[in-house]
């Protein structure tokens, strides 16, 4: 009984929404079901014809490989250079994570400024150093590393939260012990430390990924999804169809196949957590 309004705003906030979506995945509708046409498995077919949908997967894919490997690595390594007591240390890891307080929109305010072509940082920074100032957001090749970049600014605080925990619950004794046998640090990394930290590893990675295959805001505030579609991801194409050219039928179909992606990913997951929590 108490579990029982949990329930009922999980099915109608969760379950029916879903099942909704499934549904109108196996129509050609401009709005809900009214005037529908069923028309099967058609809409998947489409998208796996349609350019515009493997670009925007490839693009997906790309981004939340180059963002999660980025943010947790970035993470791993600045949790491991604060996990030590050193004079600032108070005021230094307020200040790392200071970008992950920031609004989205704030976020993209500051990395548009940042990415000016004639006046922006990143650019008066290669010309101090004679090299030539690049088109951050316009050039195809590089558009999708700029989102990476900001992304990577704005999010590696988490993972650098959830690895800075898992140093500190580390026991001393362990630290204590690896000195006496006379472990250097590097064998002391990869032999103790990192085996007890990749359960912390594994869950940063686990919620950065799902975050980021379902990247959209930064997308559409910074590019739009351009220049042409060389920055427009699986959630951009599901808004390009749904609201723009109201394509019902098809965004939900490429919905589902989001939402299979991104289920299969956080199963694998856990299924590796599970497994390594099973050998404790």
């Amino acid at each position: 009984m108490l579990l029982t309004p949990a329930l009922l705003l999980f099915a109608a906030l969760t379950l029916y929404p879903l099942a909704r979506g499934i549904l109108l995945s196996f129509f050609v509708t401009d709005y809900g079901f009214a005037g529908a046409r069923f028309i099967g498995l058609e809409n998947y077919a489409d998208l796996l014809g349609d350019r515009f949908f493997r670009r925007a997967s490839w693009n997906t894919i790309a981004f939340t490989l180059l963002a999660t490997a980025g943010e947790v690595g970035l993470g791993l390594m600045l949790a491991l250079m604060v996990n030590r007591r050193f004079p600032g240390r108070w005021i230094v890891i307020p200040s790392l994570v200071a970008p992950f307080v920031l609004s989205t929109m704030v976020v993209t305010a500051i990395w548009r400024a940042w990415f000016h072509f004639d006046f922006g940082f990143l650019n008066n920074v290669l010309r101090a150093v004679a090299l030539p100032p690049v088109e951050w957001l316009f050039d195809p090749d590089i558009a999708l590393l700029s989102i990476v970049l900001v992304d990577v600014w704005q999010t590696t605080p988490l993972t650098f939260l959830i690895l800075l925990a898992g140093l500190q619950a580390i026991p001393l004794e362990v630290y204590e012990a690896a000195r006496l046998d006379g472990a250097s640090p590097r064998r002391m990394f990869l032999d103790m430390i990192l085996p007890l930290l990749m359960p912390h590893i594994f869950l940063a990675a686990l919620l950065r990924s799902i975050d980021s295959f379902k990247i959209f805001d930064k997308v559409y505030a910074l590019t739009g999804g351009g220049p042409g579609n060389a920055t427009e991801t699986l959630s951009m194409y599901v808004y390009r169809l749904g609201f723009r050219f109201f394509d019902i039928g098809l965004a939900s179909a490429a919905a589902v196949v989001m939402i299979l992606i991104a289920g299969a990913l956080a199963a694998v997951y856990a299924a590796r957590i599970i497994k390594g929590a099973d050998h404790v």
